[in-house]
């Protein structure tokens, strides 16, 4: 007699498991943990075989018999529904393998393990939560370019332009990285250079002028409020590094007695560790943290916990705390100023001055070239520029200045 809903449901456990048999091979298996799980025999070769189909309620008597006319069918075409199953199960675990989101953290492994700094790694993690949790489930293999669109434009609406472009990027490479290991075949994203919006170039707002950037320094060198952040605000127009490299500045990466500081390349945008020469200014102003962090691992600490340093925006805080805008002036401007003044000084190696600055050097040979050249100018450069811009601080012309640093 066939099953009913009725009759499953007052299905009581026994002491032991006992079966209630539907038709064809179907039954419901009643175990003494009231557990009430479909199953359906079968055979094959001969050899009597059980399918597991689920459990009730979660698979419904019609769905159950739906799955046991499924497997009846594969069995007329000689095809055994257990290994039909445990096939199905392996392709859907090497689709999960080959998700968007799974090449993509393998491809951020990969670059971890060849050096790409922490900061941009963290970046590439965030591409792959802006595109969704949704489309990162999707295989790559079958991702079209409308669909990756789709996503782009939904930060292209909000205006985020920028942000767009760079997703389309960052998914370009992940798709290539899945066509370089055999699991894709094209990258959809090439296919979209020119469906987005292009963003307008923006510029990190900073001050050229000498005499705008003295009374800048004045305004630095009263500044009140947490020493960390006193101290960062002061050193950085001294070394004009990356605002991320300056506050995650470690003890550890300073040499009081060679008066360099010595930033690794996990923390290098451009993937190679950056010496950074330290003026007899720049010294002090670390010698005097020395006494307030140097129990830490970091030079510019948290307010809140030594073991962190201050935050991503605590030196662009300080300066709108000062009265500068974001329009006027940014902590990645100071390196802006420096670039600009030293040129302009016309005493220096533009090399010299790019290498300072860690900027990339185009061509492979002249980069490894310019790892070690320009060290001894760029400690005289150093130097110099501390003392260019105490003095700028005290208000002496520029014109004045340069002529009596220069005799």
């Amino acid at each position: 007699m066939a099953l009913t809903d009725t009759a499953i449901r007052k299905a009581k456990p026994r002491d032991k498991a006992y079966k209630l048999a539907d038709s064809q091979g179907l039954y419901l298996l009643i175990n003494p943990g009231g557990s009430k799980l479909w199953r359906v025999k079968y055979r094959i070769d001969g050899v009597e075989r059980k399918l597991a189909l689920g459990s009730y309620p979660e698979i419904t008597l019609a769905e159950a018999r739906a799955a046991r006319d499924a497997a009846r069918k594969q069995l007329a075409h000689a095809v055994d529904p257990n290994v039909a199953k445990r096939q199905a199960r392996i392709e859907a675990s090497i689709r999960a393998s080959n998700s968007f989101a799974s090449v993509a953290e393998e491809l951020i492994d990969k670059k971890a393990r060849e050096g790409l700094a922490e900061p941009t790694l963290k970046k590439m993690r965030w591409f792959v939560e802006l595109l969704g949790t949704d489309f990162g489930k999707r295989p790559v293999t079958e991702i079209k370019p409308q669909e990756l669109l789709h996503e782009l434009r939904k930060h292209e609406r909000r205006g985020r332009l920028e942000t767009a472009n760079l997703l389309r990027a960052f998914a370009s490479r992940v798709f290539r990285y899945a066509v370089a290991t055999a699991r894709a075949e094209s990258d959809p994203a090439h296919l979209l250079i020119g469906a987005l919006t292009s963003p307008k170039v923006k510029h990190f707002a900073s001050i050229t002028d000498p005499e705008e950037f003295g009374t800048l320094l004045k305004v630095i060198d009263g500044y009140q409020g947490d020493p960390s952040v006193m101290n960062a605000l002061k050193l950085t127009p001294h070394v004009f590094q990356r605002p991320g490299e300056i506050r995650q500045m470690e003890w550890s990466e300073v040499d009081f007695d060679k008066a360099v500081w010595t930033i690794p390349i996990a923390k290098m945008k451009m993937r190679q560790p950056h010496a950074v020469p330290l003026s007899l200014q720049a010294l002090a102003i670390l010698k005097e943290m020395r006494s307030l962090s140097g129990s830490g691992r970091y030079v510019f600490p948290s307010i809140r916990t030594l073991q962190r340093p201050i935050s991503e925006n605590t030196v662009n805080a300080a300066l709108r705390r000062m009265g500068y805008s974001k329009d006027q002036m940014t902590a990645h401007g100071f390196r802006t100023s420096a670039s600009s003044l030293l040129n302009e000084s016309g005493k220096w190696n533009p090399d010299a001055i790019e290498r300072a600055l860690a900027h990339m050097v185009a061509g492979s040979v002249r980069r490894i070239y310019n790892q070690s050249a320009y060290w001894q100018e760029r400690v005289l450069m150093a130097q110099w520029w501390s003392d260019y811009i105490d003095k700028l601080r005290e208000g002496k012309s520029d014109f004045e200045l340069l002529n009596r640093l220069a005799a």
